[in-house]
């Protein structure tokens, strides 16, 4: 089993869902977060003043898929995520070596 992680531009997020949704996803879990990349953030005018936005909002995804399904996974985030713009995020693959349905108890890839 695989935990894919990906930071997304928030907007992204529907389009994406939809994607995975179509090649067989069945769940994830989604934060909202703050992060900064090659982008470093960037300034804004507020009221004539000038401030530094130092991290920038992004939309964590992880889902759990079978090590075969992984790599469907990552090209389908990647290509339905991506804008040609900085800031289109990044993709993490992690081994996972267990998982538990805490209602019925089924362990591993039963349990996604």
């Amino acid at each position: 089993m695989k935990l894919i992680i990906a930071a997304i531009k928030p907007f992204k997020l529907e389009e994406v869902r939809e994607a995975l949704t179509a090649i067989g996803v069945r769940g994830m879990m989604v934060t909202e977060i703050k992060g900064f990349g090659s982008q470093s953030g960037h300034t804004e005018i507020y009221r004539g003043a000038e401030y530094a936005v130092n991290f920038v909002p992004k939309v964590k995804l992880e889902i759990v898929v079978s090590s075969a399904m992984a790599d469907q996974v990552v090209e389908t985030i990647a290509k339905t995520a991506k804008t040609d713009k900085i800031g289109d995020g990044k993709i993490f693959v992690l081994d996972v070596n267990q998982a538990v349905r805490v209602r019925t108890g089924e362990t591993n890839e039963d349990a996604i």
